[in-house]
């Protein structure tokens, strides 16, 4: 496959989506602990049911706010002005909307915690069926509530160093979150046992600790770059910063922005409440394979998304539409290169997956079979998810948030549709399917839109490209099914090791299998990577 020379981008951004790959891949890997300490010593249950709905809530919020509508629209702000009038002009723009939005999160975090019976109550509202369960995620939501304080404020840093293409801190403090409730699992849990309280309670304790490092540690790169945000404490202060034309600008962006975030957020909502109702522990199925999917959605599209943004929102500020058309088509590339056969490994492998991660201690056999139809209900819309993370920014970065968002609300309707249709027969599976076919229909969407505009112009070769990719990804498929038939993963769980062995072995092979299928049929892996940089 070849990439003409001027579809080449200023900075290189295969090293810095590597980069973010690989730390992602450690928030990962770390997450995974934290989810198989959690399942092996806690389950499926009314209580993790209750931590899990108590930790979405402010993670809903996060999203909606922090990581959703708010880098939507702050960064292309950013990265524009950064790009027409400079740094300086660029450093009162941080100091003015840090100072608004530290304001607004003290009264949201304030709202939050008087509000949590309401928040559980519309959450999770089938928690009532276990009244201990109920009262538990009240109390969590309580105390993790300011969590979502912590992290925006991580958003706004992290939107501040990706503009500024320091990619790697953003991009490893998560792994500070996982390590800490780890920490709250291993010792924190047996403590909180054997003061009397109910061990899951420490994982609270844990989730604080991690959102109040992740903002620490990007403090100090801040103000060794002179960009640590000064936030003004004083009513005057707040009214000046409101009255910025950056701040006006962003937050004109942002009420679009919101409504869009809001739409995935009402479906996840919408979801955990149906979930609540379904089998106990359906909602911890979901959550537990929500988290391996999170390796390919994160890894691929969180990367991609978090180095294009900036680069796309510096292109439109330039006027350079070819750059901007070609940064996508580098994008999407890339997307269905790495994460189709991960969806076909979704597809076709989940069982064992599931079955080798987290068949351990209260973690029961039923469960494996019920986590994994869950995961491979999501996987039928894994590139979707993906794709989506490089073609919202290409939207967003031309500062046209209106249009992800009228698409965004149309796939909810159809999502909804597809509930009433799949949970019926298929139970919280059917949950994850909608999500899925949702993604699939949402990506589409967003692509005819690009090209509609012409904003995107697909490069010569993506007819040969994706028959290589199919191809490979076929044969993987047809490996990783006979190895799933092949082998009794349930059954081997008395040999952990064995196990734990045999599916590094087969996720290798599989690997390797699909890389030399591509090399044989043309793909050369190396020239792309470089013409990508």
């Amino acid at each position: 496959m070849r990439i003409a020379a001027r579809t080449l981008p200023a900075v290189n951004l295969f090293k810095a989506a590597s980069i973010i790959s690989l730390l992602t891949l450690a928030s990962r890997i770390t997450g995974l602990l934290r989810q198989l300490l959690m399942a092996a010593m806690f389950g499926a249950s009314p209580l993790t049911d209750a931590f899990n709905v108590a930790f979405r809530i402010p993670n809903m919020f996060r999203r909606l706010f922090a990581e959703g509508a708010f880098s939507q629209a702050f960064v292309p702000v950013l990265a524009g002005l950064k790009q027409t009038e400079g740094e300086a002009a660029t450093k009162v723009l941080i100091d003015q909307i840090a100072t608004v939005l530290a304001w607004a999160l003290v009264l949201t975090c304030l709202a939050g915690v008087l509000g949590a019976p309401w928040l559980v109550w519309a959450m999770a509202s089938g928690l009532q069926q276990s009244p201990g369960g109920y009262e538990a995620a009240v109390l969590m939501t309580r105390w993790m509530f300011p969590y979502i304080g912590f992290m925006s404020m991580v958003a706004l840093a992290a939107g501040i160093l990706n503009t500024w293409k320091r990619f790697a801190v953003p991009a490893a403090t998560p792994v500070l979150l996982n390590l800490c409730m780890i920490s709250a699992a291993l010792w924190g849990a047996p403590w909180f046992e054997r003061m009397g309280v109910q061990p899951i309670y420490a994982m609270v304790v844990g989730v604080m600790c991690g959102g109040l490092l992740q903002l620490g540690v990007q403090i100090p790169v801040l103000h060794r770059l002179g960009l640590l945000p000064r936030i003004g404490l004083r009513w005057r202060s707040l009214k000046t910063a409101w009255h910025h034309p950056g701040t006006r600008q962003v937050t004109r962006l942002m009420l679009p922005a919101l409504l869009g975030v809001s739409v995935a957020q009402v479906s996840l909502l919408i979801n955990t409440q149906i979930a609540s109702h379904l089998t106990p522990g359906s909602v911890s199925w979901l959550s537990y394979a929500d988290l391996l999917m999170e390796f390919p959605t994160a890894m691929l599209g969180v990367a991609l998304g978090s180095v294009l943004l900036p680069q796309l929102s510096a292109a439109s500020a330039a006027k350079d539409t070819a750059r901007y058309s070609n940064l996508l088509d580098w994008g999407l590339r890339l997307v269905l290169l790495l994460a189709l056969p991960c969806a076909v490994a979704l597809l076709t492998f989940a069982k064992p997956l599931v079955a080798v991660l987290y068949h351990y201690g209260a973690f029961k056999s039923s469960d494996v079979e019920q986590t994994a139809l869950a995961l491979t209900g999501y996987g039928v819309g894994l590139l979707g998810l993906v794709a989506i993370k490089v073609l919202a920014p290409g939207f967003y970065a031309s500062q046209n948030i209106k249009t992800p968002v009228m698409i965004a609300v149309a796939v909810l309707c159809l999502t909804q549709l597809m509930n009433l249709l799949f949970v019926p027969h298929l139970a919280h599976a059917g949950l994850a399917l909608s999500i899925g076919l949702g993604a699939m229909i949402n990506a589409l969407w967003l692509l005819i839109g690009l090209i509609r505009r012409g904003l995107f112009k697909p490069l010569p070769g993506w007819g040969k490209f994706g028959l290589q990719v199919g191809t490979g990804s076929g044969l993987l498929g047809l490996f990783l099914w006979w190895a799933a038939q092949h082998f009794d993963w349930i059954a081997l769980a008395a040999e952990k090791l064995q196990r734990i062995g045999l599916l590094a072995l087969v996720l290798i092979a599989s690997g390797a299998l699909y890389f030399v299928v591509l090399t044989v049929l043309g793909v050369r892996l190396k020239q792309f990577a470089r013409k990508a940089a």
